[in-house]
């Protein structure tokens, strides 16, 4: 049995404040994409994970879709399983395709095993394997906020519009984004700035890491000005990086972005 998990990109993001507990609060919207790795559950004599496409450096035992599966097999006395993972979404870019990976796993198996769990159950599972891993168990446009693990569902929409997607070939540490980072408040919630009109975001609707990882890796700026130059109506770098997206009102080829990027089309 196999499922497709897609990636997400995140149209805004606000870092608010440090915590106690070394995370941080922020303010961001979770918009899933068309873009997907494939998972896929097979019955096995013992436990284990194969990963396909894109390399993920480390141990296999240490990946999130391999926890939590064993967390789900301690709780319920499922059978062994083999893991099969087909990478397709790219790793490092802000595009949480690790955290999908493990969320929809759990929903495969809650499927597979006829468990019964809810949305709510399924979330309490994801919530521990990542701050935005709970997100795809509904996977809907969503309002995250303290951690970016407490949800609000919106009203947003972009099918009308044609998503690109570039990713460099520049790899973003999450960590190192965090600790670059000036935390502020913002003068209005991202909840209510993205009902704007899209001609009003880029004035308002910003991503906090950009500053500090421009500065670092400024290939990813020079893509987001290609974007606006290619007429695109809003761009912004998703999560911590490196990829950026960007909203046009209609197709569009970007062939010199092609030249030293991964371009997704129509995402």
């Amino acid at each position: 049995m196999l499922t497709f998990a897609n990636a997400k990109i995140n149209l805004g993001l606000f870092l608010t404040e440090k915590r106690a507990d070394g995370y941080h609060n922020l303010q961001t919207v979770f918009y899933p994409i068309k873009i997907n790795d494939v998972v896929e559950l097979v019955d096995a004599e013992e436990t284990s994970m194969l990963i396909k496409g894109i390399d993920i450096p480390g141990d296999t035992t240490d990946n999130i879709c391999f926890k939590a599966f064993e967390t789900l097999q301690r709780d319920f006395n499922l059978p062994n399983q083999q893991i099969v993972l087909l990478k397709n979404i790219p790793v490092g870019a802000g595009l949480g395709g690790g955290s999908a990976d493990a969320a929809f796993l759990i929903k495969l198996v809650n499927q597979k095993f006829e468990l019964g769990l809810t949305d709510e159950r399924m979330e309490a599972y994801a919530r521990p394997l990542g701050a935005d891993c709970a997100f795809f168990i509904k996977n809907q446009p969503t309002y995250a906020f303290a951690k970016g693990d407490e949800f609000e569902e919106l009203n947003v929409d972009l099918s009308a519009y044609y998503l690109v997607l570039v990713k460099p070939s520049v790899h973003v540490s999450t960590a190192e984004a965090y600790s670059k980072v000036n935390v502020k408040q913002p003068s209005n919630s991202l909840k209510d700035l993205i009902h704007l009109p899209l001609q009003d975001w880029p004035a308002h609707i910003l991503n906090d890491f950009e500053p500090s990882v421009f500065a670092k890796y400024p290939q990813i700026d020079e893509i987001k000005t290609k974007l606006y130059q290619a007429d695109a109506k809003f761009a912004l770098m998703s999560g911590s990086g490196s990829s950026v997206f960007a909203i046009f009102e209609k197709e569009v080829k970007l062939p010199e972005l092609e030249k030293d990027n991964l371009v997704f089309y129509g995402v």
